[in-house]
C-alpha cells in the first residue's frame, strides 16, 4: 500500500512529533484504566454480585454469560451512536446556518462543539442505561433484563424509520445555509455585472475621446482601480463557490455518518440478543447447564454469522455485529469455564468431604460464574467502546480535520469527563458511574483511534514507529504497567481506526 505523506518534514523531526502525538493519545487511554478497574472491583463486591448468583440457577451459566455479554455490548455500542449523532445534528446546524466562522473546516467552534456533544452524549447516555440495567437486575433479575434487552431491540428498528423521516424533514432547514450562500452569490454576480457595464461605458467614452484627439494619461489611476476591484470581485466569487464546495461536502458526510450510524444502532444488537434469548431460554425450562445447550450456542452463533457475512449487500452493521455476536460467545464460555474449574477442582477433594461441602460447592460455582460473566463482558464492552471511539477518531484524521485537533481535543474532553464523573460519583451509583466510564473510554477511543491513523500517514518509517513508542509508552505508564489489558486494547483500537465504515 501506498504511503500517504504527513507534512513535509525530517525523519528525526517526524519522529519527535509522532511520540508526542502517539503520548498524548496512549496518557488517556491509560488513565481510564484505574477509574474503570476500581469500578469493576465494587461491582463484583459481594453484595452487587448477589442478584447475579442467585440469578444462575434460573437462566444457566451460559445464559448469564450471553445476556451479560449481550447487554454490555448493547449499552457500549447504543452509547457511542448516541454521542455520534448528537455531535452530527449539532454540526449539521453549524453548517446550515455557517454561524461557525466564515471557513467551516478551519473552524474552532464547530469542531469543539462537535466533539464535545458527541462525548457528553455518550456519556450520559452510558450512565442512563448504566443506571436503568442495574435498577432491572435489582427489581426484576435477569429474566426482567431478558425482557427489557428484547424491547429495547425491537424498539429500535422502528426507531431507527422514524428518525430517518424526521431527519430528512430537518434538512429542510439546512437550506438556510443555501440562501445565505445564494444572496452572496447574487450580490457578487450583480456586483460583477455593475461593474462590466460601467467598464464598458467608459472604454465608449475614451474611444471617443481618442478619435477626438484626446489623451488617456489622466485615466490611468482609474484604470488601476477598476483593475483591483475586478480582482476583489473575482476573489469573492473564487471564495463563495470554495464555501459552497465545503459546505455540499460537510453535509454529505453528516448524512453518511448518521445513516451508517443509525443503520447500526437500529440492528446491530439482535444477533447478540437472539443468542441471549435462545440460551436463557434453555436455562429457563431448566436445561441450562446440558451440554446440548453449547452445541445449539455453537450452531446459532456460526449459522447468523454466515448469513450476514455472505450478505450481498454487506453493511457496517453487519460487521459489528458479528464481532458482538462472537465477543458475546467468549463470554458465554468463560462464564461457563469458571464454573467448570470449581466442580473439576471439587472432584479432587475426598468423596466424604464433597458430600459435606456440596452447597458450599454449588455457592461457589454460582459466584464464580457470576464473577466471570461480569468481568468478561464489562472487558469486552471497554474494547468494543474502544473500538468504536477509534472508528470515528481513524477516519477524522485521514479525511484531514487535523490531527492535532483531534487527538489533543478528543484527549482533554475524555479527562473533563473522567473528572466529571468522579465527581458526580454519589449521584450516579456504580451502574450509572459505570456506563459513563464506558463513554469516557469512547472518547478516549477518538484520540488513540486518531493517533494509529496518524501512524500509517508519516512519509517515513521514523514517524510512524514514533507514534506507536509514544501511544504504547504512554498508555502503560499511566496505565499502571496492565501489559495485558493495553495490549490487548491498543490493536483494537488500530484494527478499527484503520476500518473505514463509510
Amino acid at each position: 500500500m501506498a504511503r500517504i505523506k504527513l507534512g513535509s518534514r525530517s525523519p528525526l523531526m517526524e519522529a519527535a512529533v509522532g511520540f508526542a502525538l502517539g503520548a498524548v493519545g496512549g496518557c488517556i487511554l491509560g488513565v481510564t484504566e484505574d477509574p474503570v478497574d476500581q469500578t469493576l472491583t465494587v461491582m463484583t463486591a459481594a453484595a452487587p454480585l448477589k442478584p447475579l448468583m442467585d440469578e444462575v440457577r434460573t437462566v444457566g451459566a451460559l445464559g448469564l454469560g450471553t445476556l451479560m455479554g449481550a447487554t454490555a455490548l448493547t449499552t457500549a455500542m447504543t452509547s457511542v451512536v448516541a454521542g455520534v449523532i448528537l455531535s452530527a445534528v449539532l454540526t449539521s446546524v453549524f453548517v446550515a446556518t455557517r454561524s461557525c466562522g466564515p471557513t467551516l473546516k478551519d473552524s474552532a467552534g464547530l469542531w469543539i462543539s462537535a466533539g464535545v456533544a458527541g462525548a457528553f452524549g455518550t456519556s450520559l447516555s452510558g450512565a442512563t442505561l448504566g443506571i436503568s440495567i442495574e435498577w432491572i437486575v435489582k427489581n426484576y433479575g435477569m429474566v426482567g433484563l431478558l425482557f427489557a434487552l428484547c424491547l429495547f431491540n425491537m424498539l429500535k428498528p422502528p426507531l431507527h424509520y422514524i428518525f430517518k423521516i424526521l431527519w430528512q424533514q430537518g434538512e429542510a432547514c439546512s437550506t438556510l445555509g443555501s440562501i445565505f450562500l445564494d444572496k452572496g452569490r447574487e450580490q457578487v454576480d450583480l456586483t460583477d455585472l455593475e461593474n462590466r457595464n460601467r467598464v464598458a461605458v467608459q472604454i465608449e467614452q475614451r474611444i471617443l475621446m481618442v478619435e477626438n484627439g484626446g489623451s488617456t494619461t489622466d485615466h490611468r489611476k482609474t484604470w488601476a482601480t477598476e483593475r483591483r476591484q475586478r480582482e476583489e470581485i473575482e476573489r469573492k466569487k473564487m471564495e463563495s463557490q470554495e464555501a459552497e464546495m465545503e459546505q455540499r461536502t460537510i453535509h454529505e458526510w453528516i448524512n453518511t455518518v448518521l445513516v451508517k450510524y443509525v443503520d447500526f444502532l437500529a440492528f446491530s444488537g439482535i444477533p447478540m440478543t437472539v443468542i441471549a434469548v435462545v440460551t436463557s431460554g434453555f436455562g429457563v425450562f431448566g436445561y441450562g447447564g446440558h451440554p446440548s445447550v453449547f452445541i445449539v450456542l455453537l450452531v446459532l452463533v456460526a449459522v447468523i454469522a454466515y448469513v450476514l457475512m455472505k450478505s450481498t449487500d454487506f453493511k457496517f452493521w453487519m460487521l459489528i455485529g458479528c464481532m458482538g455476536m462472537v465477543a458475546t460467545f467468549v463470554v458465554a464460555m468463560l462464564t461457563l469455564h469458571a464454573g467448570q474449574v470449581v466442580v473439576t477442582a471439587a472432584m479432587k477433594l475426598p468423596q466424604a468431604e464433597q458430600k459435606q461441602s456440596r452447597e458450599k460447592i454449588s455457592a461457589r460455582v454460582n459466584q464464580q460464574s457470576s464473577l466471570e460473566a461480569l468481568n468478561a463482558a464489562f472487558f469486552v464492552a471497554k474494547l468494543c467502546q474502544l473500538g468504536l471511539g477509534a472508528t470515528v477518531g481513524g477516519p477524522l484524521v485521514r479525511r484531514a480535520a487535523g490531527e492535532v485537533k483531534v487527538i489533543v481535543g478528543a484527549a482533554l474532553v475524555a479527562g473533563v469527563l473522567l473528572a466529571g464523573v468522579e465527581v458526580l460519583t454519589p449521584i450516579l451509583g456504580e451502574g450509572g458511574k459505570a456506563g459513563a466510564l464506558l463513554g469516557v473510554v469512547g472518547a478516549a477511543g477518538v484520540s488513540v483511534g486518531a493517533a494509529a491513523a496518524v501512524a500509517g500517514r508519516w512519509s517515513s518509517w521514523a514517524g510512524t514507529l514514533g507514534t506507536i513508542a509514544g501511544l504504547v509508552l504512554g498508555a502503560l505508564v499511566l496505565g499502571k504497567w496492565h501489559i495485558v489489558n493495553i495490549g490487548l486494547q491498543v490493536p483494537v483500537a488500530y484494527v478499527f481506526a484503520m476500518t473505514n465504515p463509510f
